[in-house]
């Protein structure tokens, strides 16, 4: 299990090279550095069907924002639509939608900029089919960086939403 977790973080460290700096959109696939050896045969590399650890490893739990918006780009909107159908497979599991900023700008503003991505995500699901009474939002502006510095990579990864199973 420290290996899947160690594999998969080492994974997103070489990816965060990827970034576009014309757009902040960072190319970070969720499910790389799973080797298909340790994959079940059931497609959900080991992790319990309809769990946080089987979203993050099968679908992605996470999308991606440029700096001071909250427009879906495109690889976001393919991982949301994997998100819809993965939670059409589940209908009994509830999900948080969290939204965050990276540590530019006040923390006024950066907990509005992280509640509208939150509910951009959170809107975008429900288009999707999604019940809305399953899906809660939460800003958490710059106060929970998934990285820490004061960087351009590190800005990209925190700029971000996060679908958490409840």
């Amino acid at each position: 299990m420290f290996r899947r977790y160690l594999m998969i973080g080492v994974a997103m460290l070489a990816l965060t090279a990827c970034a576009d700096k014309n757009k902040g959109d960072v190319d970070v696939t969720m499910n790389d550095g799973i080797m298909a050896s340790e994959q079940d045969m059931s497609g959900h590399n080991g992790a319990q069907p309809g769990t946080q650890e089987d979203l993050v490893v099968n679908v992605g739990d996470r999308v991606f924002f440029a700096t001071d918006s909250s427009d879906l780009n495109q690889k976001s909107r393919t991982t949301l639509e994997n998100q819809a159908a993965w939670l059409q497979q589940y209908p009994n599991v509830n999900v948080l939608v969290e939204g965050h900023a990276d540590e530019r700008g006040t923390r006024e503003y950066n907990l509005a900029l992280g509640e509208r991505r939150a509910n951009t995500v959170k809107n975008y699901l429900i288009s999707l089919g999604v019940n809305p009474s399953r899906i809660s939002t939460v800003s958490y502006g710059k106060e929970r960086p998934a990285v820490p510095g004061s960087d351009e990579m590190a800005w990209s990864q925190n700029r971000r939403g996060v679908t958490v199973v409840q």
